[in-house]
């Protein structure tokens, strides 16, 4: 029969044994706590000057260098058309030819006046060459010389009368001849051949634009133009403008036309309903690319030096304030606000937070803490070597 073996549960040796169990399992345990994190490797990027050229666009239209209207000056149906709509003509060619065998006739009758005036002065004239004699030899009273006087300088004024009336009826044939006052491109024609004209229409025939310059306009509110002010040398405004750098003007598409402007005139006063300022800048467009009516946006050029730029990447946003983690001494890494000056392209232009030479984390920093310590890896982003960027 099989012997059952027996723990004696009271001996000392056997509490003994668990109470050393325990402390070395302790032990195990506190040394397993203590092992410190290993330290994260991070890129970091020491800050340095940047020359920078930062760009504020603003909403643009286009206006040719001249933009008339054409209007007939005498009534009648229209005969010709010369022109087709957006025709380039030249200052004095002919648009539009108005009926005007009307005022060929009023020319006819008005030199008929003429010469009908042309006699009765010459009739005049003998009247007074025969009564100078007689009054002289007191053969007739010299009131009839004074009343022969009178007659002369009667027909003389209807002479003048006359060719009065002449110049006028020459004045309203050349105007059924309706000519561009401009050279320019010929806008919509609103009246086609055959229509009853008159100046007193409300639609013009036609515009012709002058456009081989253009004025752009664009406006700027009370703080932009504080700043255009302030940022270009100049000791008046009329200074300031002579020396601003040409300017881009942005297409549809952002394509940039292919000629600078030159900024050239300022609007005396602020709009009241807008608090803005007009700005006009002009333009060479030889090539007649644009025209009245094109639309854009001026890019003005701002130079920035001894800029400090950071990696938008390199930030973090919490509420409505931008953080980078700064690389202290140690390597400890501290959650530091910026203030940015403006964005160009992947970066920011930073006012106040940081100084040149300060060392900031790239990326990888999701889940460090204040005060950790890092590992840096020197690291320069292909976005901050270039000098030019875009607000």
């Amino acid at each position: 029969m099989k012997k059952t073996q027996n723990f004696n549960y009271t001996r000392p040796s056997y509490f003994l044994g668990i109470i050393a169990a325990l402390i070395l399992s302790a032990c195990g345990a506190k040394e397993v706590a203590q092992t410190p994190p290993p330290v994260p490797s991070l890129p970091v990027l020491s800050l340095q000057a940047n020359a920078v050229t930062t760009y504020q666009e603003y909403p643009a239209t286009v206006e040719g260098l001249t933009t008339i209207e054409i209007r007939p000056q005498v009534n009648g149906y229209l005969e010709q058309v010369y022109v087709d709509e957006g025709a380039y003509v030249q200052k004095g060619q002919a648009l539009f030819k108005i009926n005007e065998l009307p005022y060929k006739e009023q020319l006819n009758t008005a030199l008929a006046g003429l010469h009908a005036a042309e006699a009765e002065l010459i009739n005049a004239q003998l009247e007074i060459d025969k009564l100078t004699p007689l009054v002289q030899n007191k053969v007739v009273s010299d009131i009839q010389l004074k009343t022969a006087n009178a007659a002369y300088s009667l027909a003389k004024a209807r002479v003048e009368q006359g060719k009065a009336a002449v110049a006028a009826a020459n004045i309203n044939l050349g105007y059924t001849v309706v000519k561009a006052p401009v050279s320019g491109y010929v806008g919509r024609l609103l009246r086609k051949q055959g229509s009853l004209v008159a100046p007193t229409d409300a639609q013009a025939l036609t515009e012709v634009s002058d456009v081989h310059e253009v004025h752009v306009y664009f406006s700027l509110g009370e703080q932009d133009f504080n700043n255009f002010k302030n940022q270009y040398p100049g000791q008046n405004l009329a200074e300031k403008l002579r020396l601003l750098p040409p300017v881009d003007l942005v297409l549809t598409g952002q394509n940039t036309f292919a000629n600078q402007g030159k900024i050239d005139m300022v609007d005396g006063q602020f709009d009241k309903n807008t608090g803005a300022i007009t700005v006009r800048a002009t333009f060479p467009n030889a090539e007649g690319f644009l025209r009245s009516g094109n639309t854009g946006k001026i890019r003005l050029s701002r130079n920035h030096t001894n800029t400090i730029l950071v990696p938008t990447s390199a930030t973090v946003e919490l509420q409505d304030k931008v953080f980078v983690f700064a690389v202290g001494d140690s390597n400890k890494v501290a959650r530091q606000a910026i203030q940015i000056a403006g964005k160009s392209g992947s970066a920011y232009l930073v006012k106040e937070g940081l100084k040149i030479g300060d060392r900031i984390v790239l990326n990888g920093f999701d889940h460090l803490q204040e005060g950790q310590i890092i590992q840096p890896e020197k690291s320069v982003p292909d976005s901050l070597n270039r000098t030019t960027f875009i607000r």
